[in-house]
């Protein structure tokens, strides 16, 4: 058996989030298991870097697995995604002894899309979530984002993805919001990276800012929150479509991919976590 590792991409749209769950409910890990297998004519598990939401979408999620194969790693790629639904496929596979896609990794990034539009544009249902009319402040945005940096307690903004777990401190190398102006309006992107996350903690985080970016919370009352420790104050959860995972990042004599590779490091174990 050779251990295998890969970046997959996937429209979770349709799906049930990345874990597996009880058949016919469906999800990418499940997908992704029953591909390998046809190929390999064996079962196997496949373990992510992280657990995404229901809904929520991946262009860097790195996954691993175990398998007897003759063949190139090419031809192994290319046979995965043959046997994958349309909205799955591997982006890049590769050997990798002695690698978990979880517990080898550093940090995870990712990305939310915002549009402000001026009607609802069917072609964003699935990758936006649409703010028709709305006006955001993008500079508020922008500041209420900074506060994030560091490392923080967000329990206002998300619980552990471990029952039983009171672990909710997380520290955040990145955080920051993007403007670009498109022919249906502004599509404002989030952006965040930090070693670990928790239960649904980007969506709260985005929901929030953007009542910062409306004028309805102040910059002040959105530090209030974060200080508070209490989530029944973080009252807006962003919708799943919006939310990527973008990367997940490794050191570099851990994993040969220069496009998960960041000089950013954490102090501590990296937790799992699930958006």
């Amino acid at each position: 058996m050779k251990r295998y590792a890969a970046i997959l991409a996937y429209d979770g749209t349709d799906y049930q989030g990345f874990q597996r769950q009880p058949a016919p409910t469906p999800t990418i890990q499940a997908a992704v298991e029953a591909a390998v297998a046809a190929v390999t004519r064996r079962a196997c598990a496949v373990v992510g870097a992280g657990r995404t939401d229901t809904g929520v979408h991946a262009l860097g999620q790195v996954i691993a697995f175990d398998v007897d194969w003759k063949h190139s790693e090419s031809e192994l790629m290319s046979a995965i995604n043959a046997s994958l639904p349309l909205d799955i496929a591997l982006q890049r596979l590769w050997r990798q002894d002695d690698f978990h896609p979880r517990y080898d990794a550093r940090w995870r990034q990712y990305a939310y899309r915002v549009a402000a539009v001026s009607a609802r544009n069917p072609l964003l249902n699935r990758s936006a979530w649409q703010l028709v009319g709305a006006k955001l402040n993008l500079d508020a945005m922008r500041k209420a984002a900074a506060c994030c940096l560091g490392e923080h307690d967000f329990a206002a903004f998300g619980t552990p993805p471990q029952p039983g777990s009171g672990n909710t401190v997380r520290q955040i190398f990145q955080s920051r919001w993007e403007t670009a102006s498109e022919d249906y309006g502004a599509v404002y992107s989030y952006r965040i990276r930090g070693t670990a996350f928790l239960y649904h903690m980007v969506r709260r985080l985005v929901g929030v800012m953007v009542q910062v970016g409306r004028g309805r919370l102040s910059l002040t009352e959105f530090d209030a929150i974060l200080r508070s420790r209490d989530i029944e104050r973080a009252k807006v959860l962003a919708p799943p479509q919006g939310l990527v995972l973008e990367a997940v990042g490794y050191a570099p004599d851990n994993l040969p991919n220069p496009t998960c590779v960041s000089a950013a490091t954490a102090t501590d174990a990296p937790l799992e976590e699930r958006i």
